[in-house]
């Protein structure tokens, strides 16, 4: 049985197609344009339109019953924090307010925050003053924060991270600016999400690098695996990030503005030498159609679905599944999770010690009760 959906996902109308798991119908429906598969939707998406529906329907519907969820009624689509009309309790801030969300931008600039960080905050504080816009900032307390979530997030169902993004705003103003501390653990934070990573077994590692025949392609894959880069960090790497004769690359300003060192494999050395004397690169490790500018970060993304597609591999793989298998792998292979943590380089050992949960070296050894029955 197939059901097609119409729904409104990452501001784009689609047409969801969910089924029970079968890699000829996920096959079929890879050839559509734009056809891509969504995690959390569970399901295929198509950008819609009745043509694309009746492609849809006379591909899968030999052998299959088709339902039209909601006969496929139009969706409405969602508004966003920035869309939402001043009349939806928030109004214009005073030139004093103004001023004071200035003075915080420009502190978060002097300590040097990442433009994305910056944005961020500044945004979620001017929506969260604008709410409280007929009182005076040194008057807003704990409890203003606890109504705020409640009268204009949850009222307008904004997500979780919105909710987060702007308490850890909040907090930061009025730790620097205001000079006044709110207690956090007295705001209502939604939970967070316990999810595992999501990890390839070694043979589908194996598969995925080797699919490609161009070398460009085939060593950028390699390096993210080998090294557990982030799909930025890799795009970043410029030539003399490599130390070939002490077997190092040094990875230059990664997340959180750290720099940090990892191991390069003789194997993996070996193919960045091929790799080399082929592309010749100017500047960056790998760059792109342009001589001396990096590689587009969309572009690697088509690389390893490229590669998911040769290698005949369905699951809705991303180039970080990469770095976590490469994590995992570490683990399984005895490697001190220390060490781990220092490689990948996350700031506390706890983010580290979520790979000993999809571990399966010590998991395979246990035996069920099942087995004695």
């Amino acid at each position: 049985m197939i059901t097609l959906e119409r729904l409104w996902h990452k501001e784009k109308d689609c047409l969801a197609v969910k089924f029970k798991y079968d890699t000829i119908i996920s096959n079929q429906l890879r050839k559509f344009t734009g056809a891509r598969w969504s995690y959390t939707q569970k399901a295929w998406l198509l950008p819609y339109s009745q043509q694309l529906i009746n492609e849809v329907c006379k591909l899968l519907n030999e052998g299959n019953s088709i339902i039209f969820k909601d006969d496929l009624k139009e969706v409405e689509k969602p508004k966003t924090h920035k869309e939402l009309p001043l009349s939806n309790a928030l109004n214009e801030l005073s030139e004093e307010t103004q001023k004071k969300v200035k003075e915080f931008e420009n502190w978060m600039h002097s300590k040097r925050y990442s433009s994305s960080t910056i944005g961020t905050y500044t945004d979620a504080l001017r929506t969260f003053l604008r709410f409280y816009a007929h009182k005076a900032v040194s008057e807003i307390s704990n409890n203003d924060v606890i109504i705020f979530n409640n009268e204009y997030i949850l009222k307008n169902k904004f997500s979780a991270s919105y909710q987060n993004q702007v308490v850890n705003g909040i907090k930061l103003f009025f730790r620097t600016v205001e000079n006044k501390s709110i207690n956090i653990e007295s705001i209502h934070r939604p939970k967070k999400e316990k999810l595992l990573p999501n990890v390839l077994s070694k043979e589908e590692i194996k598969l995925i690098l080797n699919a490609h025949s161009n070398i460009k392609h085939k060593a950028m894959l390699s390096l993210i695996y080998s090294c557990g880069l982030r799909c930025g960090e890799l795009i970043s790497l410029r030539l003399e990030n490599v130390d070939s004769k002490r077997g190092l690359l040094l990875i230059k300003q990664s997340k959180g503005k750290k720099d940090r060192i990892v191991p390069l494999s003789l194997k993996i050395l070996e193919l960045l030498r091929i790799y080399y004397i082929a592309c010749k690169p100017k500047v960056y490790l790998f760059e792109g159609q342009k001589t001396s500018e990096p590689y587009d970060e969309r572009s690697l993304q088509n690389v390893l679905k490229q590669s998911l597609e040769k290698a005949k591999i369905t699951k809705p793989v991303s180039l970080h599944w990469l770095r976590h298998s490469y994590a995992t792998h570490l683990l399984e292979n005895g490697t001190d999770l220390r060490y781990i943590q220092e490689l990948l380089g996350h700031n506390s050992s706890k983010t580290t010690e979520i790979y000993t949960h999809v571990s399966t070296k010590h998991i395979q050894n246990i035996t069920s009760p099942f087995d004695y029955l």
